[in-house]
């Protein structure tokens, strides 16, 4: 091929080239229309959430992917962290406020650039609520899976939701869907019990679509968790090292509930802090192999990853502190991290904001890995920084 313009000698003769006297033509160059140019120009410079973001500084990216755990009855002191860029907060109590509503609208108020906020909590039902007060009570997990229909786990899971996304909550780290059906509360020895629908695979893979389809209906982001699936755990990870089923087993007993969530646009899901057999010796939240390769790459998830708490046990067992772990989780493919109350929580959250700044700059975290998860943080919400 002939290059115009280069000027460095003369060009030989193409093989069936007519000798002296017949002219070599250039290449023909494609015509473009204004139009088309305009296209080109328009496609190259297209606005994304990942060009926005691209902008960013790596310490305001990093505070997207931290979830700031507050108490519900003193959501105020969390108003530092949001000012500072946190993507969302985590409620905790047993009893919220009858004005939370206009309580987390005054801390929204402080988010940067108003792109809004995820306000979760764990409203489950059974003992693992947090605002029955105000949105009504839901069983067990193990009550719907025995006595309802997937129409009234939906029917009522709406309810609830409703008034949640009323009080300005609008995300639920639920369903469950670990496949475990021990008789028992959740406890040290067992995470689940009765927060599991059922011990049967295809109960727990339908009643969890359903409550997933309720909490959306009534505009609240379900997280479904805890995959790979606890059913049947060694431990409970909170308060130490917890190994889950084998993966050989998982794959069958465990998995299916996940890969129905995802077949019906579960736009969240929670992993683990169970170490699994067969994938490795880091807790599944830290695991690359876990979340990278078989939660995206096997089973094709590409919504909102978030860590289970990263102040259980099990990860200090690990050899992590919660900065180090947040760090590994989102090298990992995790995309939010979670910590518990307790403490001085904006020391904490700016410890793990500096871990994960620092981490990219010494290049033990790719920059592209941290635009991603903030992509991520900000798609579940459906923000569009180009509007």
């Amino acid at each position: 091929m002939l290059l115009a313009g280069c000027g460095t000698g003369t060009p030989k003769a193409a093989p069936h080239s007519g000798g002296p006297g017949v002219s070599l033509a250039p290449p023909a160059v494609p015509s473009h229309s204004p139009s088309s140019f305009a296209q080109d120009l328009t496609a190259a410079t297209a606005c994304t959430n990942r060009t926005k973001l691209a902008g960013w500084s790596n310490r305001r990216l990093a505070m997207l992917t931290i979830a700031v755990p507050v108490s519900e009855t003193s959501v105020s002191g969390a108003t530092s962290a949001v000012s500072a860029g946190a993507g969302g907060v985590l409620l905790f109590g047993s009893k919220a406020p009858s004005d939370l509503g206009s309580r987390l609208t005054a801390l929204k108020s402080h988010v940067p650039g108003h792109l809004g906020l995820l306000v979760m909590t764990d409203e489950e039902g059974g003992g693992i609520q947090r605002m029955a007060n105000l949105v009504g009570s839901l069983p067990w997990a193990a009550y719907m899976g025995k006595h309802w229909t997937p129409a009234q786990i939906q029917r009522n899971v709406t309810k609830v939701a409703t008034k949640m996304a009323a009080a300005q909550v609008n995300m639920d780290l639920a369903p469950v869907v670990d496949v475990d059906g021990r008789n028992v509360a959740p406890g040290r020895t067992n995470p689940d019990g009765w927060r599991s629908f059922s011990g049967s695979t295809s109960v727990v893979s339908r009643d969890g679509v359903a409550y997933m389809n309720g909490l959306r209906a009534g505009h609240v982001i379900p997280v479904v968790k805890h995959f790979p699936g606890l059913g049947n755990s060694s431990y409970n990870s909170d308060f130490g090292p917890a190994r889950t089923l084998p993966w050989s087993t998982l794959q069958k007993v465990g998995i299916p509930p996940f890969t129905a969530a995802i077949k019906a646009g579960a736009p969240a899901i929670m992993v683990s802090n169970n170490i699994v057999p067969g994938l490795g010796t880091n807790p599944a939240s830290l695991s690359p192999t876990v979340i990278s390769y078989e939660l995206r790459g096997k089973l094709g998830f590409k919504g909102l990853v978030v860590t289970d708490s990263l102040s259980a046990k099990s990860i200090s067992a690990a050899g992590f502190s919660v900065p180090a772990a947040a760090v590994q989780a989102l090298r990992s493919g995790a995309d939010m991290v979670m910590f518990d109350l307790g403490g001085n929580t904006g020391s904490r959250t700016s410890s793990i904001a500096s871990a994960i700044t620092n981490a990219v700059a010494a290049g033990h975290l790719a920059r592209s890995r941290l635009i991603d998860a903030a992509g991520h943080v900000l798609a579940v919400r459906h923000v569009n920084l180009c509007s």
